[in-house]
């Protein structure tokens, strides 16, 4: 889920959400803002103090092609992809990925590319996210076997169950 540190679409805080979970008999909770982990250190800690397992994720923007490709027509349409941390590599190799979304492939909103996810993805989970997600997205447009090579695509790079 999002949180307030996804503006305008999350407004819950950790506590009320470990809390939430906690009385839910919820055994794990993941947060995924939108491409930032301002708040992961704080949700984890909150959540391992009230026994509840933390899920440390993004939901990181794609760009349509290069992160390096600032061509607005093309950017006009974001893409998003879900990613948690299945260990401390995942969480490392996330924390890159934000960070260069922002330092190299910033153009309205921080963004990742293949290459970078071809680099960082050991010990991610790779979801296709919501409606605004390119696998979505490109089943929208009506391009179902294209869906299908990506979705392909994501399966080889994350690999199987991930």
């Amino acid at each position: 889920m999002h949180s307030e540190f996804s503006l305008l679409d999350g407004a819950v805080r950790f506590s009320d959400l470990v809390s939430q979970a906690k009385e839910s008999s919820m055994p794990a909770v993941a947060v995924t803002d939108h491409g930032v982990m301002y708040g992961c250190v704080d949700f984890y800690k909150k959540a391992i103090a009230a026994g509840v397992k933390p899920i440390l994720g993004c939901e990181v923007y794609v760009a349509p092609s290069s992160r390096f490709d600032k061509t607005s027509k093309k950017d006009a349409s974001n893409r998003h992809l879900t990613l948690l941390a299945s260990n401390l590599v995942g969480y490392r190799n996330l924390m890159h990925l934000v960070s260069y979304a922002f330092l190299e492939g910033f153009y309205y909103r921080p963004r990742v590319d293949w290459e970078l996810l071809e680099r960082y993805h050991e010990g991610l989970i790779g979801l296709s996210g919501c409606l605004s997600g390119e696998l979505s997205k490109i089943i929208l447009s009506g391009d179902v076997a294209g869906a299908k090579t990506k979705a392909q695509n994501y399966a080889r790079l994350f690999g199987d169950n991930n």
